[in-house]
């Protein structure tokens, strides 16, 4: 069995381990020279119903890659407006540690490949192509999944935010995206609400030796600052434009919070520089990424997948979708458990055995179920859902989903019929 992976962000890793685990041959393939996308500026895991939706991976023994990122975890347990529980993990060393596991799992990694042409027969996938420097590679196999997220390329940052603003998926060194959905000729999704298409990626990390020392030595205390806004900088326009709304709270406008996460994590972003640096500590600041971060970022959510609950996609025969790509999911969390589900499904296919569905009694199969559904409206294509906040988490609250009590998530796990289901 051999399954080839395009993407190699938290979904594309996650399906990789996943499938690999189930004795598949893993060939997993990235366009830039390092692996997890947005995971390289994000930080956060385990905030409100991530904590759930982590501990049911872990009882269902999909969980690799959330012991991997506890471990790395400078902060624990720690709250921040409108989030509880939150464990920050060292977005400066996260990648060679995922590389580490991949390799040592004996998944193939391809660095620096571009795909950017799908072979097919018979409305099945037979091979992937593409470019490693000037060499043109061609990558048969069984099965794919489609792990290459919905940000950018330039053109959609150009079109529908403020142009490229030189944001760590680095397009203009390693070229944009590339959909393999929309290379088998299947019509995509597009987030949009209201003029709004897609949304703005909202990362945006501080170089933490460009804030005073005072600031540093608390934030790197406590992992979390909350500075007040005076009322004339505030702006909550900004807010709105977030892919990650569950951020998109009044405290993010009237305050200056900052995670510490290796960078400072600049959890209102979009600040005009000169802006910025009227903040008391903050005079001397200066963004890590995105380079041009008071401008504005990446534009996400264009090129989505209509896929089943199994994450196989419609009208390709042996495609599945992991993380952005499967729909409005929002975070690593979120694209650790679709590409976990994605790189199992994708082994059972090729035996040629019913697709597994998760059961709605558990948040991670209610939301991939839920998002589904939702995205079958033009109102449900408005939003965004994530087990953090937003309209997901309440949902995850009103059904009794979210839960904090380890045994308890373990219990309904085994309750489900799923316990040790991806060992």
């Amino acid at each position: 069995m051999r399954i080839v992976i395009v993407g190699g962000g938290w979904a594309g890793a996650a399906a990789a381990v996943s499938a690999r685990k189930q004795g598949a041959e893993v060939v997993l393939v990235e366009r830039t020279d390092m692996l997890l996308g947005c995971g390289l500026v994000g930080g956060i895991m385990r905030n409100n119903g991530r904590f759930t939706a982590a501990e049911e991976m872990l009882a269902m023994e999909g969980g690799e890659l959330f012991t991997l990122t506890d471990k790395i975890a400078l902060h624990r347990g720690i709250e921040f407006p409108g989030h509880r529980h939150a464990s920050l993990y060292n977005a400066a060393v996260v990648e060679p540690t995922v590389k580490g596991l991949l390799l040592e799992s004996g998944v193939d990694v391809h660095l620096a490949t571009r795909i950017d042409e799908v072979e097919m027969r018979d409305g099945a996938i037979v091979a992937v192509a593409g470019k490693r420097g000037e060499e043109r590679v061609r990558l048969p196999g069984e099965a794919f999944i489609d792990a290459t997220g919905t940000a950018g390329p330039p053109a959609q940052c150009n079109k529908y935010g403020n142009g490229c603003a030189m944001c760590i998926l680095r397009c203009p060194s390693f070229g944009g995206r590339v959909s393999i959905t929309a290379k088998c000729g299947v019509t995509e999704m597009i987030g949009r609400k209201g003029a709004l298409v897609g949304a703005m990626s909202g990362a945006c990390e501080l170089f933490k030796e460009s804030m005073s020392p005072d600031l540093v030595g608390e934030l790197e205390r406590t992992g979390v600052l909350v500075i007040p806004i005076p009322k004339a900088l505030q702006s909550e326009s900004k807010l709105a434009i977030k892919a990650c709304q569950q951020y998109a709270l009044p405290a993010f406008s009237e305050n200056v919070i900052i995670l510490d996460t290796g960078h400072g994590k600049l959890m209102s972003p979009f600040y005009p520089l000169e802006l910025l640096r009227k903040i008391p500590g903050l005079e001397q600041v200066r963004f890590e990424d995105p380079y041009a971060g008071g401008l504005g970022n990446s534009i996400r959510f264009i090129g989505m997948a209509p896929r089943d609950d199994g994450l196989a996609v419609t009208g390709v025969k042996n495609l599945l979708a992991a993380g952005e790509k499967a729909g409005l999911l929002v975070g690593h969390t979120e694209a650790i458990v679709t590409g976990t589900l994605a790189g199992y499904n994708a082994v059972k296919l090729v035996k040629g055995e019913k697709l597994l569905v998760m059961p709605e009694t558990l948040a991670v199969g209610d939301a991939i179920s839920h998002v589904r559904i939702s995205m079958q409206s033009e109102e449900g294509l408005g939003y965004k859902y994530t087990f953090s906040g937003s309209v997901y988490f309440e949902r995850m609250q009103q059904k009794g989903l979210y839960l904090t009590d380890t045994g308890e998530i373990r219990k309904r796990v085994d309750g489900a019929g799923m316990l040790g289901v991806f060992a």
